[in-house]
């Protein structure tokens, strides 16, 4: 099963499990958008539409995918990048295009899972992912 997100393969090691990255807030969002007031009269006043994009996406390892260090170099090379819009493919081929959510602190956090000073390109880690689904990029 392919996990992808850009470039990088996130299942690539199969003895890993970078395939079972939990998709935390899956079932926290409303494709709906809605506002509701009152209007003079007391009527209620309800406007709501569909919502395009925008869908937060939190992919975390919970002690079921470790990653290693070298992946998490590469993950750091994409966040570095400003706006760039990635593909993100599920294992169950669900695909979005991403980019890495700034907005609540750090988009990617990694957890080694044993301290080491000097930590070699295969030292695995747990990563957490924060990405935000937008509109995907106009074919070239």
């Amino acid at each position: 099963m392919a996990m992808t997100l850009d470039s990088v393969d996130l299942a690539a090691d199969p003895t890993l499990g970078g395939e079972q990255l939990e998709w935390t807030d899956e079932w926290d969002w409303t494709p709906i958008a809605q506002e509701q007031e009152r209007s003079l009269s007391g009527a209620l006043l309800v406007q709501q539409g569909s919502k395009l994009h925008g869908r937060p996406i939190t992919l975390k390892s919970n002690g079921g995918a470790w990653f290693p260090l070298s992946v998490v170099r590469s993950l750091e090379v994409l966040r570095d990048i400003p706006g760039r819009v990635m593909p993100l493919t599920l294992p169950d081929g669900r695909t979005f295009s991403v980019i890495f959510d700034h907005s609540q602190g750090a988009p990617l956090k990694a957890t080694p899972l044993f301290r080491q000073v000097a930590p070699g390109a295969d030292h695995l880690c747990e990563i957490e992912l924060s990405l935000l689904t937008v509109a995907p990029p106009p074919e070239e």
